[in-house]
């Protein structure tokens, strides 16, 4: 029975490499997938998801007006699922759109992203998948400062933690740290 899933966690958690480990084991058997992501992911290359481990491959990118069903309802194959990086930027119609994919189409879909952001507030894409998903599941990583969970992202501007500004600006490890409650609110007087 297809579900859509939700895999979320704090930034360095593995997200992007699970999903490259999971396209893996499905076309090992000969199950097509499809790989999508965020057309504001600009940290490598638009178009491609990349692990912090130096893995990658090419996507199909969603934009504002990619319609997600009708991309998969118009594929020449049927995929045995559909693989979606960075979907804390996806739009709630994108949402519904992954929703309509298993529910009309059978196919799993499975998203991965941030809950939060660097404010403490959930993403729209988030958001509406947190609604939505039939399964939801944290994927951990430990504090930059500590051995705890991360929980929060702390955006980091000239060595020190921000917590005000626009909600999306892409970066990596130079601009966030997995970090977790206590060293979001106290964070160390020196990094």
């Amino acid at each position: 029975m297809a579900q859509l899933f939700f895999r979320y966690g704090a930034m360095n958690s593995g997200k992007t490499i699970e999903i490259l480990k999971v396209a893996h084991n499905y076309e090992e058997q000969n199950k097509p997938v499809v790989i999508m992501t965020s057309a504001l992911d600009n940290r490598d290359e638009i178009g491609y998801v990349s692990s912090r481990v130096g893995l990658r491959r090419q996507a199909e990118i969603i934009d504002e007006q990619t319609d997600l069903f009708e991309y998969v309802n118009n594929l020449s194959f049927t995929p045995a699922c559909v693989l979606i990086d960075e979907a804390q930027f996806l739009k709630r119609e994108h949402v519904l759109q992954a929703a309509k994919i298993v529910d009309t189409l059978h196919i799993p879909v499975m998203a991965f992203g941030l809950k939060n952001d660097f404010r403490n507030e959930l993403f729209e894409g988030s958001k509406e998948l947190l609604l939505q998903a039939d399964k939801i599941e944290e994927m951990k990583t430990i504090c930059w400062f500590c051995h705890r969970k991360a929980l929060m992202n702390m955006r980091i501007v000239d060595g020190k933690p921000v917590y005000t500004g626009e909600q999306i600006q892409i970066g990596g490890n130079e601009s966030y740290y997995p970090v977790c409650r206590r060293h979001y609110n106290n964070p160390p007087s020196q990094f």
